[in-house]
């Protein structure tokens, strides 16, 4: 066993489900066999615990790095600050230029609260749109984090979630009188959502923009306008797309403004920062609530995120993961029908995934990241691009993934997949580990 492996077992004795975030489960990737731990990571390269060396063609620390892992001018302004002191009495100054910075960005938006998770900050924006309309159920579309006013979703029915990011998933802990609290919708799907405002006391609608497809045309507007004559907060959560295809939020492409916005991830560049947006009526709603945090106080979150907006800005950063994002779905549609596979791409172009059409699809999924791993390449059948994935490593990459892609196809004629996995398959979603 590896060192990586060894301390996963460890982790798994001491630490409930092993870590701290179920998308970095070893389970997700390669059970038994997925390195686990980092000793450090560059570009987009990452080092094991015994110092392997793998190219990154898959999670990107979940989209934290559109600059790339340790980019230099931002980890220089994070050492600056941590030179300057991190904490003290007084409120940080980056704040400040933080939130202006943003509003510069989003003009329809005339305040901001800053916290450092995309899930709190998903909490904070759901406590603030409720105090503001005065209502409190909810009716969303989309992937909205891990906290009670979100898994209620699943009171009373175990599936609502499932077109959400997390089939399986029983809500144990969320108190039981939440129930009915929170209304999902599937996107583009207009009068379902028109449905829930005319059968219930919605107060806010939260979706994301866009996840594994565009709108349809006219959907946004609809929603925009449903909203405004209801009288309910419409907010996007733009933890995941901000950024990758604007520089700003990705409702900025459609024209569509939202009423609050919640950003996180690629904000700052792989160190902790998230954002909340709104209007100033709205966002004054927080006063008469208690939302408070003493690390939300915090320097470095906001100096990263000051200096990765600076670099974004000027390598335009969204366009080249745009692109890159776009030629590498691109390859893996190439691939498929030079092997006779059937294989189905989705997300935004910096953020691509595939899906075999096949009822192997996971044993598949797994064998790549099995046998990729071996050739130096983290990989399976998503990725989460980075300005430093180069024309030579997308090359580098379809070159190894090119008789994967062959092996598979023998696999669909009769080969057994099983047979060539070295352990178990890995989870397609929510399950408990002992």
């Amino acid at each position: 066993m590896s060192k990586g492996q060894k301390l996963w077992d460890r982790a798994k004795q001491v630490i409930p489900g092993g870590n701290m975030l179920l998308s970095k489960r070893a389970e997700m990737f390669l059970p038994d066999q997925w390195p686990a731990y980092f000793s450090r990571s560059k570009g987009c390269k990452v080092w094991d615990l015994d110092d392997n060396e793998y190219i990154d063609m898959s999670i990107m620390g979940i989209g934290t790095n559109t600059l790339g892992y340790g980019h230099p001018e931002v980890d220089d302004a994070v050492m600056q600050t941590i030179a300057a002191g991190n904490m003290s009495t007084f409120n940080c100054p980056e704040e400040v230029a933080l939130a202006e910075r943003l509003i510069e960005l989003h003009p329809w938006a005339d305040m901001v609260r800053l916290a450092r998770a995309g899930g709190e900050a998903n909490a904070i924006a759901i406590r603030i749109a409720r105090a503001a309309s005065g209502r409190d159920k909810v009716a969303i579309c989309g992937y909205h984090g891990w906290h009670d006013w979100y898994l209620a979703a699943n009171l009373g029915d175990g599936e609502s979630l499932d077109g959400h990011l997390l089939p399986g998933l029983e809500p144990k802990g969320v108190p039981r009188d939440l129930a009915g609290s929170v209304l999902p919708f599937h996107y583009n799907n207009f009068p379902e959502l028109e449905a829930l405002v005319r059968d219930h006391d919605i107060g806010v609608i939260k979706m994301e923009v866009s996840r594994n497809m565009g709108p349809e045309e006219g959907f946004l507007e609809k929603v925009r306008k449903l909203a405004s004559d209801s009288n309910i907060v419409l907010m996007f959560d733009e933890c995941t797309s901000g950024f990758r295809q604007s520089f700003g939020g990705l409702h900025k492409l459609y024209g569509v403004e939202p009423d609050m916005a919640v950003f996180g991830k690629a904000l700052g560049n792989g160190y902790a920062i998230t954002a909340i947006l709104g209007k100033h009526e709205i966002m004054q709603a927080s006063q008469s609530s208690f939302i408070s945090s003493t690390f939300w106080t915090e320097r470095i979150g906001p100096s990263a995120a000051l200096k990765t907006l600076e670099v974004m800005e000027r390598e335009k950063s969204w366009e080249t993961i745009t692109k890159t994002g776009t030629r590498i779905a691109q390859g893996w549609e190439t691939l498929a029908k030079k092997h006779g596979l059937k294989l189905q791409t989705n997300g935004l172009p910096a953020i691509s995934s595939f899906g075999f059409v096949s009822p192997k699809a996971l044993e598949y999924k797994t064998l790549i990241t099995q046998q990729m791993l071996a050739k130096g390449y983290l990989a399976s059948n998503v990725i989460f691009v980075c300005i430093d994935h180069s024309e030579d490593i997308i090359q580098g990459y379809f070159d190894t993934l090119d008789p994967i892609f062959a092996t598979i196809a023998k696999c669909e004629d009769g080969l057994d997949v099983n047979c060539l996995l070295k352990g178990p398959v890995s989870h397609a979603s929510f399950k408990r580990l002992n």
